[in-house]
């Protein structure tokens, strides 16, 4: 595992997104999986700038989802498949057909995860993996205690992450109770993880993720196990971090070539 600690998340968000472009140049149809929420944002325009600016080709670019609430429409404005379509897909001149995500209105949603993950697999993996962090540590929206091993499937969430996601409805009970997301198993299969974190409140999880122990608790930490993992924060993510003079010499003495 990686650790970057940058600035703010400006810095954040162009580092990781000139790692997406470079990975769209070796590979212009390379399967990007995506994360939302406003962690992300700076990300998602800083690649759009590089598509304006001709700085690299996403035409044929690759968008997929990592987690979708189940029971809002699709065109309902905080469905997840709405705030990709509205944040990523749009603004990188991609079209519809460039996406695809888990299906949260299907009458089965058992079966919507498993034909989620058949898909992926189908469409060849994916070859980047956006993930935020919750303040419990979670990831996707495997809360806490979630299998290491989990597959695409349906989740409760806690009511600590339905009051952190209320800001983005009007009110608390607008706030879904179950949604879909990619297992942690699932996650682990893409070949590169991008985890990104800013802001004091996420330090504990931050800090427990990278340095504590491998724990169900803390799913996380399950990056720990992934041989290309890169995790970065801002200076207020990392405040928690004991070796965070480390990480930090180590990224400065990284050579070029190897990229993030």
């Amino acid at each position: 595992m990686e650790v970057v600690i940058v600035p703010d998340s400006g810095a954040a968000g162009e580092l990781i997104a000139e790692a997406m472009a470079d990975l769209l140049r070796r590979k212009p149809d390379a399967l990007l999986g995506v994360a939302t929420g406003s962690t992300p944002l700076p990300i998602y325009e800083a690649l759009a700038a590089k598509v304006r600016a001709s700085e690299v080709d996403a035409s044929r670019a690759r968008i997929c989802q990592l987690d979708e609430y189940v029971g809002l429409p699709s065109g309902h404005p905080e469905s997840y498949r709405s705030v990709v379509l509205r944040e990523v897909v749009e603004p990188l001149g991609l079209t519809e057909a460039s996406f695809m995500g888990p299906d949260g209105t299907a009458e089965d949603v058992a079966a919507a995860c498993l034909a989620y993950d058949r898909a992926l697999a189908e469409a060849g993996g994916v070859d980047l993996q956006l993930l935020g962090i919750g303040t419990d540590g979670h990831i996707g929206f495997n809360e806490p205690c979630s299998s290491l091993a989990s597959r695409t499937r349906i989740k409760t969430l806690t009511e600590q992450t339905r009051q952190d996601n209320a800001r983005f409805f009007n009110g608390l009970d607008e706030v879904p109770h179950h949604v879909i997301t990619q297992g942690i198993g699932t996650i682990l299969e893409a070949r590169h993880l991008v985890l990104l974190a800013t802001g004091e409140s996420k330090a504990d999880a931050v800090a427990l993720a990278v340095e504590g122990p491998l724990a169900a608790l803390v799913p996380a930490s399950a990056l720990q196990l992934h041989p290309h993992a890169t995790v970065v924060v801002d200076e207020a993510a990392a405040s928690s971090l004991k070796l965070a003079d480390y990480f930090r010499a180590t990224y400065a003495a990284k050579p070029d070539w190897q990229g993030i």
